[in-house]
């Protein structure tokens, strides 16, 4: 089983007590790291500013109080931790929270498939990490 480190642990309670479930559950059969809950005004334009978010602040769901956005990725072990180019581990991962959320009930879109038809290929912004309360 697999468990947070202290920051994706932090980060994780910034979010809405639903984000926090559902990732406390994957985290179970899944590793992966929380990379940002809640998102201030300034590192919410500069996401904006950087092509990272399509939302300035105050109106990304990071934004909120509790948020109601994660962006959390797969983990590796090993060295990188974090391979933004491994996009098949990155859409498993996406598949294995929508379907760990539909099983615990709650809403959730996830930047890989943002108008949650369940067609990958038909987005035009990508944001695999990204996972959001409906």
């Amino acid at each position: 089983m697999y468990y947070f480190g202290k920051n994706s642990a932090a980060r994780l309670l910034e979010c809405h007590p639903d984000l926090q479930a559902l990732f406390n559950e994957v985290i179970k059969h899944l590793n992966c790291a929380v990379l940002v809950g809640h998102r201030g005004e300034r590192e919410q334009n500069q996401a904006f500013y950087e092509g990272r978010s399509k939302l300035t602040y105050p109106f990304s769901k990071h934004n909120k109080k509790p948020s109601r956005a994660v962006d959390v990725v797969p983990w590796h072990a090993d060295s990188p931790h974090i391979r933004w180019d491994d996009k098949e581990r990155f859409y498993h991962f996406g598949g294995f929270v929508t379907g760990t959320a539909t099983e615990m009930g709650i809403i959730i879109r996830w930047g890989g498939d943002w108008d949650r038809d369940g067609e990958l290929r038909d987005q035009n912004f990508f944001d695999l990490a990204h996972f959001e309360l409906v």
